[in-house]
């Protein structure tokens, strides 16, 4: 599951980083359309579509959640051989640049490392996601209003399609509260329209700017998020994956000791026994025992004692043939014109037919 795509030392290549950073995007694309696709068949799965980001955001906070806990790097990291550590910056005057080994002491991630970065990857996202989706429904509505008007006169076709926020706005509220409610509400979307342009273009721009400067070597943190929480993102070493697969073990074992029960038992094992713990350790089945012997009819050919013999002409077997029914081998010519005549193996006297002739090039 773990690799790694390319590249010298333990600074990541742009592209590893790049391709990690895109990875839960993907994911989230593919869960989407998947889920749009079995709802066709199976209605109660639109509540989920429904509640789209809130799904991902709790599957996005358990996969990371537990690949911080196991791997000390998100979900996307993990699977190319990424780890998260803890970068301590020191500040030297006398040179504009040095090797970042020499600028840069790593150690493994802390608690509160770990916390943040999960609000980073998960919380953060979730967040933007909402605040995009308020301001595409409020730009809609501007642009709706751009082009109809204002609805102030009388019920018309888009009076139909927005019921709900016009029945909200035309009825007379004799509820105070409710209304004052529904004016902060708009007022917030309100807010959000003017400013995320802005938030969203600075965001962007950020990311661009730290991608650059990761690019041309000018800086050892992906995004801005990483040199906030102080954490650089490396390559990991074959001792480190070697730590992560026990580590990972042992979990898997208290898991299974904390749970083990007898109706849980079977299902528990199949359920944590990985992938790779299956494939090297291949099934060997023992060969099937060889068939028996056709008997020989009392009636048939018998046998010469010399098994190199044809039993038909008793000489050395010239072209030696196999009747498929029997097993039994004599000389092409002798079995055919035999088969041809009596229809049967000339031993048993089981039923045969010329078809069921084989030649064999090494004779035994």
């Amino acid at each position: 599951m773990l690799f790694q795509v390319g590249g010298e030392g333990t600074r990541p290549t742009f592209f590893e980083m790049a391709a990690a950073q895109q990875l839960p995007a993907s994911l989230r694309a593919a869960l989407t359309y998947s889920l749009g696709v079995f709802a066709l068949r199976r209605s109660f799965l639109h509540k989920i579509l429904d509640y789209e980001d809130e799904f991902f955001a709790a599957l996005m906070l358990i996969l990371e959640g537990h690949s911080l806990r196991t791997t000390d790097a998100s979900f996307a990291e993990s699977l190319y051989g990424l780890r998260r550590k803890s970068a301590r910056l020191r500040l030297r005057k006398d040179s504009a640049r040095k090797d970042s080994s020499e600028e840069v002491q790593h150690s493994g991630l802390e608690k509160r490392q770990r916390i943040l970065s999960v609000v980073f990857l998960v919380v953060l996202p979730y967040f933007k996601s909402k605040l995009h989706a308020i301001y595409n429904k409020e730009r809609e509505a501007r642009l709706r209003e751009s082009l109809w008007g204002t609805e102030d006169q009388g019920f018309d076709e888009t009076d139909f399609f927005t019921g709900e926020e016009s029945i909200v706005t035309r009825e007379p509220s004799g509820n105070e509260e409710l209304s004052v409610r529904v004016q902060l509400a708009t007022k917030i979307k309100k807010f959000i329209a003017v400013c995320y342009p802005w938030i969203h273009a600075s965001s962007e721009g950020l990311s661009f700017t730290y991608q650059l400067l990761y690019l041309l070597d000018a800086t050892g943190f992906y995004s801005l998020g990483l040199q906030a929480l102080g954490i650089q993102v490396c390559r990991a070493t074959g001792q480190e994956l070697m730590d992560t697969s026990s580590r990972i073990s042992k979990i898997r074992n208290h898991e299974r000791d904390r749970l083990r029960g007898p109706p849980w038992l079977k299902m528990m094992e199949w359920w944590y026994q990985s992938a790779e713990e299956r494939l090297s350790a291949p099934t060997v089945y023992p060969p099937p025992p060889p068939p028996p012997a056709p008997t020989m009819a009392k009636e048939g050919i018998p046998l010469p004692p010399n098994r190199s013999l044809c039993a038909l002409c008793l000489q050395k077997r010239a072209n030696p043939s196999v009747v498929t029914v029997s097993g039994f081998v004599f000389c092409y010519s002798c079995v055919f014109k035999y088969v041809t005549k009596y229809k049967r193996c000339p031993v048993t006297l089981i039923p045969a037919s010329v078809d069921q002739i084989r030649r064999l090039f090494h004779d035994t």
